[in-house]
């Protein structure tokens, strides 16, 4: 069955491209899928069938048809999985470092959708389909727990849960440096940064709001030879790309393995154990560790944890001894 939305464009929406401002409304769809509605026809402004690039004004109407799902091309791959809950409406996994959640450019196999495919045979087609059943993303390199919708009906109760930002996702991470305070809110708007297509960033052309609070879980024991980490936990209020990442950097303490974001300086360590320990850490040392959410089909309250991996914890233990 076709899900429909009529929108109205607010004063500060007004001048947006229409595929921009639908990925804005609806963020955990992707832009060349929102793009595809539009070219296909499933998108109106004034009653009329919309332009990818047409511009908005205060008080236009945009009606968004989502037509039914339709099956996914993608071949299903028997790569293992680590499944932390299974029922009629949902799956939660434990993912694993490496992995890419869904297809795209320079991952055309070996994903988790891949995976599930093969798992499943009944993922919800609502994402598309290149992304059935996903309802939120992890980093390539980024551990932890991911719920995916295997129902259509799963996949609308979910995305409006995180839409509507009532979900609870908990994440650890250790980042160079010891924090000056026990705990804060960074609340720093960020968007694709201006000279660097790869990066988030605060310089940016299309800030969105973005607000991650943290909690200093311990400060680890630092020397003349090894520098100060801290163990924290971060916990995102908005679901922006990179969001952790980008907001521990902002405070000074990137995440380590973090090449993007400045998260891997072995050069400044004395110790060449641990110059040569750090630069064969190629992850990011960030775990998604807890998703709290309303279940789609029993409305109670669900919560599902994801244990923090060997070689974090490896890493830890190495710097406290």
């Amino acid at each position: 069955m076709a899900e429909r939305h009529t929108l109205v464009v607010t004063a500060g929406e007004s001048d947006r491209r229409l595929d921009r401002f639908l990925a804005e409304r609806f963020p955990h769809h992707s832009r060349s899928y929102l793009q595809k509605l539009i070219r296909d026809g499933h998108v109106t402004l004034a009653e009329r069938t919309a332009k990818t690039g047409a511009s908005l004004s205060a008080g236009d109407h945009v009606q968004v048809v989502f037509p039914p799902a339709r099956a996914s091309g993608i071949v299903p791959e028997a790569v293992p999985l680590s499944i932390l809950h299974e029922d009629h409406e949902i799956i939660v996994v434990d993912k694993p470092a490496g992995m890419v959640v869904h297809p795209a450019a320079g991952a055309a196999s070996g994903t988790l959708v891949h995976a599930l495919m093969h798992h499943c045979k009944d993922l919800s087609g609502v994402g598309g389909v290149e992304r059935p059943g996903i309802v939120h993303r992890l980093d390539k390199n980024t551990s932890g727990v991911i719920v995916v919708a295997k129902t259509d009906e799963a996949h609308r109760a979910l995305t409006r849960q995180f839409q509507d930002r009532t979900v609870t996702k908990v994440y650890v991470a250790l980042v160079w440096g010891h924090l000056s305070v026990d705990e804060g809110t960074v609340d720093l708007a960020i968007g694709r940064d201006t000279r660097s297509r790869v990066k988030i960033s605060a310089r940016t052309h299309r800030p969105r709001e973005a607000v991650t609070q943290y909690k200093v879980l311990r400060r680890l024991p630092a020397s003349a030879a090894v520098p100060s980490f801290t163990w924290l936990e971060a916990r995102p209020r908005t679901g922006r790309t990179h969001q952790i990442r980008v907001h521990l950097k902002s405070l000074g303490h990137p995440v380590v393995g973090d090449t993007v974001y400045g998260g891997v300086t072995p050069g400044k360590i004395a110790n060449p154990g641990w110059t040569v320990a750090l630069k064969a850490f190629t992850r990011l040392a960030l775990h998604a560790h807890r998703i709290a959410f309303v279940h789609p089909s029993t409305g109670l309250p669900v919560s599902f944890e994801s244990p923090v991996p060997p070689d974090i914890r490896d890493l830890i233990e190495a710097i406290e001894r």
